[in-house]
């Protein structure tokens, strides 16, 4: 099949002016419950569906009731963190939506063991619980899943997946729309770690960047200062007879984690007999998650697989509740959930947080509302799970191991891929505007044109991008054999599937598209009383000439006249004029049933006599018609 590209065309008038847009319905200025609503081109795309780590029951649902669930095309999941899925079982079953929903192949294995934790140890209420483990059950059958980039294509809308780093599994979508680029980034990290990739340069350029400004223009410590500082104080902790608590979620940051505790605790014997326990009921399943998708991680984990499985760890016990331990002494206990809000973590810090020998190491992002929140300005006392006030002496650290992007790594991203415009989400409002500034101030030199726009809308607040019209049509099939010349007009069936134009000629279309080509022959009967011979005579005159005689259906006398129209005489008072319907043919068809037309209005008051101008040929014909009809 031989493709020209073709028939570029840019609107000049606002009216062919397309208006995408953005919509965050969680996320916008604020962390949690990422939710966003894409619009273009009658198409509706949304960007995760998450819930607020802060908040429960219907006020941690992103704003749903902004949007008609049942207009919803795609959903797009980027990883399986609460704040990022935690709503999609609800939006499945409990909605009208009706779409298709993707993640990729690791996300929806994590999304099925971390949300069902999530209903089991929420300690949530029933008044509260948003859906139970039979939703979350149906909603798996509703998950399709997408391999890194594979491209698909959903009514119209194509999209696929980058690598984004952060957590195993976690994408960033290129979503394209009526040839509109939109990325998507979700949580994502340039940084390698010890079992993740870095995220990736997309290879198409986007119009639109949506990106996450979780940590505004903080930059990150030095990986190895960070794992240094890290270890020194568990050390410290443990050596001086305390118990260390690391909030963490069962998956994502644990797992980095884990590699470094017992990567430490093989090359110093002297902390053997401290127990370094993983505090989770998914402890085991998780592990087996992140066995069986060894090939989605670096290079590092990849090489290690072959001699050692690095998810097999020699110094590190699984603990699955509080009845399994057995608290006598110094330990590191690495628990879930990371915000505090509840379970085994909660547990365990009311119970150490009064002895200041003991220690709590924060070791990601913790969101507004959430103790891990509140401890890091060290308060004297902490409210308890159920309402009474306790002190707080333990040591507090915050030693970030969040794989997000930091300011240096977004600034980078930018320049690479050259976004028109950019939307913040996924930051407290402070962070997102302190990030909008200072990128903004990085292009102030640019001419105005070319300058990259940013956003930074609220919750249900619309952004607002206007893109020309562009209208590109592929050639396709016999039109495309002769190479395009300049000037040259092509004429043919211009086709339109989703977004996509394509112009052939008609006798391509059954071989390219669902389009059956047919032919429709018109005829049209009228009375007439004239003789025949005379019509002879007048489509002469008409024609300037071109006329044939001829009969049909038998012996059915006939004219042919401008190679298109027929006249048959079916009885000495009836005419057909039959011809094969298109825009000229129609036009000559007209000319002759008006010049028939006028024949006959005569023929009531003209004797009708033999013209002597004719051709003797035509002249004789119609003397023999003639005489036929007295």
């Amino acid at each position: 099949m031989a493709n020209v590209n073709v028939l570029k065309r840019s609107a000049e008038t606002d009216d062919d002016r397309d208006l995408l847009t953005i919509k965050p319905l969680g996320a916008g200025q604020e962390v949690g419950r990422s939710c966003i609503v894409l619009e273009f081109k009658g198409k509706k795309v949304l960007l995760d569906c998450g819930i607020h780590p802060g908040k429960t029951g219907m006020e941690s649902l992103p704003f749903l009731d902004d949007i008609d669930p049942a207009e919803i095309d795609l959903l797009l999941i980027t990883h399986f963190h609460l704040d990022h899925c935690g709503a999609l079982p609800y939006f499945l079953t409990k909605t009208a939506f009706k779409g298709r929903v993707y993640m990729t192949h690791a996300s929806k294995a994590i999304y099925r063991w971390l949300l069902s934790d999530y209903i089991k140890v929420g300690n949530i209420s029933s008044d509260d619980m948003l859906y139970n483990e039979q939703d979350l059950e149906d909603s798996m059958s509703r998950i399709d899943v997408v391999n890194f980039h594979q491209e698909v294509e959903v009514g119209g809308v194509k999209f696929w997946a980058y690598v984004a780093g952060h957590v195993l599994g976690a994408a960033m979508f290129m979503i394209q729309i009526a040839g509109v680029n939109v990325l998507y980034t979700g949580d994502f990290s340039r940084e390698e770690d010890r079992h993740l990739m870095a995220a990736e340069i997309p290879t198409v350029k986007p119009d639109v960047l949506i990106t996450e400004s979780t940590y505004g223009i903080y930059i990150h410590e030095p990986q190895e200062e960070r794992e240094l500082r890290f270890t020194s104080t568990v050390r410290d902790i443990v050596t001086r007879g305390g118990r260390c608590l690391i909030p963490v979620f069962a998956l994502g940051r644990a797992q980095e984690l884990l590699l470094i505790l017992d990567e430490y605790w093989e090359a110093h014997p002297d902390l053997h007999e401290i127990p370094v326990y993983y505090a989770s009921a998914l402890a085991k399943k998780c592990m087996s998650v992140y066995q069986t998708y060894i090939n989605a991680m670096n290079d590092r984990i990849k090489q290690r697989i072959n001699v050692s499985n690095p998810f097999v760890f020699k110094h590190i016990t699984n603990l699955k509740g509080m009845e399994q331990f057995d608290d006598i002494g110094p330990s590191v206990v690495m628990a879930s959930p990371g915000m505090m809000q509840s379970g085994l973590s909660r547990e365990l810090f009311e119970a150490w947080c009064g002895d200041p020998k003991n220690g709590c190491i924060i070791a990601g992002y913790s969101v507004e509302g959430t103790l891990a929140k509140a401890i890091l300005a060290e308060p004297e006392e902490i409210q308890t799970m159920s309402g009474q006030k306790i002190p707080r002496k333990c040591q507090i650290a915050y030693i970030s191991f969040s794989a997000h992007t930091d300011y240096k790594q977004t600034s980078e991203f930018i320049r690479l891929i050259e976004p028109q415009h950019i939307v913040f989400v996924h930051g407290e409002a402070h962070e997102m505007n302190r990030l909008s500034t200072a990128i903004a101030r990085e292009y102030e030199d640019e001419p105005v044109e070319t300058r990259v726009q940013l956003y930074s809308p609220r919750n249900t607040v619309e952004v607002e991008l206007k893109f020309r019209g562009e209208k590109l049509a592929k050639v396709m099939g016999d039109l495309a054999v002769d190479p395009p010349k300049a000037n040259k007009t092509l004429s043919g069936l211009l086709v339109k599937k989703n977004f996509n134009y394509y112009l052939m000629a008609p006798s391509d279309a059954a071989v390219y598209t669902d389009i059956t080509c047919s032919e429709i022959v018109q005829r049209q009967s009228l009375r007439f009383s004239a003789p025949f011979g005379i019509v002879l005579h007048h489509l002469h005159q008409l024609s300037g000439g071109g006329v044939e005689q001829r009969t049909v259906r038998g012996d059915r006398p006939a004219i042919r006249v401008f190679r298109c129209v027929t006249v048959v005489q079916e009885s000495k008072e009836c005419l057909t004029i039959e011809w094969l319907s298109g825009p000229a043919n129609d036009m000559l068809a007209d000319a002759v049933l008006t010049v028939l037309l006028r024949i006959e209005c005569e023929s009531a008051t003209t004797q009708h006599k033999v013209p002597s101008n004719l051709p003797e040929p035509c002249r004789n014909q119609c003397s023999l018609n003639e005489l036929k009809n007295y």
